[in-house]
């Protein structure tokens, strides 16, 4: 009887761990954060409740580890928890997880700068492939403009048509014309076939009255004229002016009935009139103007 008093009365592992921790002042958050043993593993060994703990192998070396963090013998701690364990029933082997050592853990901030840098790479990378797609397009259409830019330039390089040139009268058929600038007479009388007159270069509005306008070929230049009026009918106030002449559809002011062939005004002011033909045989002449036209000194040969 007393030698199981004495026995009794010896402190258990747990009571002899607890013990020295309390005097160190330590708490299990302590000794587990020391020992790196989870402190549920901690608490089963001092209240001795060895089915929560794994293999006997391994509450050994977790009592030893905790023995050493208080300052007590790991040797006899570890002996003396084998003779507690002996007289034990067997425990159930769980499944040990060992807490991660925060020491060895990665910081936050490490982990959100590495997927903050993936993100990135991502984005660059997009953004060059797209670059790399579209340059290929504007090489394309630069070199469809070089290649239409050629093609234009001669239909540019024409020259737009301009009214240069001297203005000259040339007959096909005897014509009467009467030329006047501001009211003064530049020219009157009857040009023969193959005859011109060349209207003066100084002349600012001249003006065309003909007999017969289609007996008469105006050239501006090298350019033709279009026909000053219909046949057989007295056009008037037609604009010698190379622009008006060379401009499609000039008016002409076409008078009731033309004058009799070879007719010439009166005077070389006055504006002719169309007179009726006499009952004269065709052998009579037609009577002279009452002044005789300027002579023609810029008209061709025959004159």
């Amino acid at each position: 009887m007393d030698e199981e008093l004495v026995e009794t009365d010896v402190p258990t592992v747990g009571e002899r761990l607890r013990a020295a921790r309390e005097e160190k002042g330590l708490a299990l958050e302590d000794i587990a954060a020391q020992t790196r043993i989870p402190q549920r593993h901690l608490e089963a060994i001092e209240a001795s409740e060895w089915d929560k703990l794994p293999a006997p192998t391994y509450t050994t070396g977790f009592a030893k580890s905790y023995a050493s963090a208080v300052g007590l013998d790991r040797t006899a701690i570890g002996e003396q928890l084998r003779a507690e364990l002996g007289g034990q029933r067997p425990m159930a082997t769980v499944e040990v997880f060992e807490p991660a050592d925060p020491a060895r853990t990665m910081p936050k901030w490490l982990v959100f700068g590495g997927i903050a840098a993936v993100l990135l790479l991502i984005v660059v990378m997009t953004w060059l492939n797209e670059r790399s797609l579209s340059e290929p397009e504007e090489d394309n259409q630069v070199a469809a403009v070089e290649q239409a830019a050629p093609a234009q330039q001669p239909a540019a390089a024409q020259p737009a048509p301009t009214a240069q040139g001297p203005v000259v009268l040339t007959a096909t058929a005897p014509a009467w014309i009467r030329v006047t600038d501001q009211g003064r007479s530049l020219f009157e009388g009857v040009l023969q076939p193959g005859q011109s007159y060349t209207v003066p270069a100084t002349a600012t509005a001249p003006l065309l009255r003909a007999g017969a306008p289609e007996a008469l070929r105006i050239n501006v230049g090298n350019a033709v004229a279009p026909p000053v009026g219909p046949a057989g009918v007295v056009t008037s106030n037609v604009s010698l002016l190379p622009a008006d002449l060379l401009r499609t559809g000039q008016a002409a002011a076409p008078t009731a009935a033309p004058p009799p062939s070879g007719a010439v005004p009166s005077s070389a002011g006055s504006r002719p009139r169309a007179t009726r033909p006499r009952a004269t045989t065709p052998s009579t002449p037609p009577p002279p103007p009452a002044e005789a036209p300027p002579p023609l000194t810029n008209t061709v040969a025959g004159q």
